[in-house]
């Protein structure tokens, strides 16, 4: 599970993955809770439900909808922010504020694609009743598109730290800081999803989109590595990931609280 990376900083796994859900959770509410919850009641509504994957306000206004992505964008500022801040810190912590800013790009960018491809989603109904309709999709569509990969190509730079300069392993190494937590997020995300009080469609618009969807480029990220598209770092600077039980606990416990007490939902 543990396993050293080219300059003889440690990366284990496990600890990598737990990380990374609670990085998942705390991106899910903040867009669900701090998002179209703040905006809510900046709105004058009253907040009424709030699960994993869905918030309900008594009235939905253009700022409710778009209340949960700017979260995201917001939240994704300021993690950049405490990495930045944090060259000296634990690799565990900085790596957290990495998975954290980049869930966060991501899930916002995704939602701009999914909903101008889609037709569904926050967004989409953003735009209902705008004209011409298919102007303001198209132009989802390409915010979409562009701000995605302008989000993968910054979380990539900002990543060096991580994974060292030597180009010949950085690859190996930032796959095992991605994929994994991602396979481990997003399945968080569908089996809390299983549980909502609106019913199986939410399962499949909101929390695979976001989590599985949203977040892709998790998955394919690191190819990009490969040839000069990102400038390697210095090999001195790469942090190591040790084990440790403190995340791993923490990540259990948030898993448990996010799956049987959000994933139903809560009345407010």
């Amino acid at each position: 599970m543990e396993k050293t990376n080219g300059n003889g900083a440690r990366q284990d796994l496990l600890t990598a993955i737990a990380i990374g859900l609670v990085a998942y959770i705390a991106a899910d509410l903040l867009h669900e809770g701090l998002g179209h919850g703040g905006a809510c009641l900046l709105s004058g509504g009253q907040p009424m439900v709030l699960s994993t994957v869905h918030f309900e306000c008594s009235h939905d206004t253009r700022l409710v909808l778009a209340g949960g992505t700017l979260a995201n964008l917001g939240a994704a500022c300021v993690f950049w922010a405490l990495l930045r801040a944090a060259r000296r810190a634990a690799g565990a912590w900085r790596y957290f504020f990495w998975m954290s800013m980049t869930i966060n790009l991501l899930q916002a960018g995704g939602y701009f694609l999914f909903s101008g491809v889609g037709g569904i989603g926050d967004w989409a109904e953003f735009v209902k009743g705008l004209e011409p309709a298919w102007v303001w999709r198209a132009g989802l569509t390409v915010l979409g598109v562009v701000s995605y990969a302008a989000f993968v190509r910054f979380a990539l730079l900002e990543m060096r730290p991580l994974i060292g300069g030597g180009p010949e392993d950085r690859v190996q190494r930032a796959v095992r800081l991605t994929v994994f937590p991602y396979l481990a997020g997003g399945t968080l995300s569908c089996i809390a999803g299983l549980f909502n009080p609106v019913g199986m469609v939410l399962v499949a618009i909101s929390a695979a989109a976001a989590s599985f969807g949203g977040t892709s480029g998790l998955a394919w990220m690191a190819q990009w590595l490969k040839g000069g598209m990102i400038p390697s770092g210095t090999a001195e600077n790469a942090a190591g990931i040790a084990r440790n039980w403190v995340w791993i606990a923490a990540s259990g416990s948030l898993a448990a609280v996010f799956i049987f007490v959000l994933g139903p939902g809560l009345r407010l």
